[in-house]
């Protein structure tokens, strides 16, 4: 009986254990859902109630009295489109932001493109300038546009035109980020597929670059108008005189004062602008994501059989 149990081998395999469950490490972040909500809710309980009175039929800002459209054009005087400084501010802010976005995208565009493809520490450097106005307070911004036209450059007049060249300093880089994201994203398989078919640098740009470039070029402009039209600081430093006063400016001025339902209004209609703006731009680069694969393929794939039919 020893025996046959000491010739039995003696087994030393461990018992198998227990499958642990798996620890649950994440949950659900229920209480920073609530805060982001309280803090949404704070940020926009006091737009919505500007908003609402913009539509009182009475002068009162603070005691509903019916709704009316009387601040935006019904009123013969006091309304946005009746009263002249109020309607000068709208088409100041329109024009600037018009003009800014017709300056600054084709030069984001091109800052894009010459950083993108240009591969140097020089180009590091270049990049690196090209986001400082983005990391720049605004107030700092603006000071030291005021104090370069008027110290540096006497001979640009305070006024539109440097209202207009300093919008575009800062709206740059807005566009240099967004188009160059594009450009990454791409490559230069297109560029040098189209110039195997004979086509010019300049021709590969113009027939195969920009179409694919389209998106982030329309997302650049709605940005930029958005940016611009809300600008504040920088309009502010850069302005003349009543001429060159905008909506902003016009609302900071008037709000010291005796402010009627009327500018409540006109805070709405550049809300309304704004706000389409950018809820249009997301809608471009959340189309652009989806279909970039697809899109960009099929424009390129149309523009490479299109080299390859002229150089036959």
């Amino acid at each position: 009986m020893t025996a046959t149990t000491a010739a039995q081998p003696v087994s030393t395999a461990q018992p198998a254990r227990p499958a642990r469950r798996r620890l649950r490490t994440w949950r659900r972040p229920y209480g920073l859902a609530v805060f982001t909500w309280l803090y949404v809710l704070w940020t926009l309980i006091p737009v919505v109630i500007a908003v609402q009175f913009s539509f009182n039929s009475g002068r009162s800002r603070t005691a509903w009295q019916g709704f009316s459209f009387r601040w935006y054009w019904q009123d013969p005087i006091g309304s946005v489109w009746h009263d002249p400084s109020l309607r000068l501010a709208l088409t100041n802010s329109l024009r600037l932001a018009a003009l800014t976005v017709l300056i600054a995208t084709p030069l984001g565009v091109a800052l894009a493109l010459g950083l993108t493809r240009w591969r140097s520490r020089t180009s590091t450097a270049a990049n690196g300038l090209m986001l400082l106005p983005l990391a720049t307070p605004e107030i700092v911004m603006g000071s030291a546009l005021y104090l370069t036209f008027t110290n540096l450059y006497t001979a640009i007049p305070l006024g539109r035109t440097a209202q207009v060249l300093g919008h575009v300093t800062f709206s740059v880089s807005y566009v240099v980020v967004i188009v160059r994201g594009r450009l990454l994203s791409i490559g230069r398989i297109y560029e040098d597929a189209a110039q195997d078919l004979g086509a010019s640098p300049v021709q590969a740009i113009r027939t195969v670059l920009i179409p694919l470039l389209a998106p982030a070029v329309i997302a650049s402009v709605l940005v930029v108008f958005a940016a611009s039209i809300d600008d504040f600081v920088v309009s502010a430093f850069l302005s003349a005189d009543a001429s060159s006063t905008t909506v902003p400016i016009k609302l900071y001025g008037a709000v010291r004062q005796a402010p009627s339902p009327a500018l409540n209004a006109l805070a709405t209609i550049m809300l309304a602008g704004t706000t389409l703006a950018l809820v249009l731009a997301w809608a471009v680069l959340r189309r652009r994501r989806r279909g970039a694969a697809a899109g960009g393929a099929g424009a390129s794939s149309a523009a490479l059989r299109d080299l390859a039919a002229i150089e036959v």
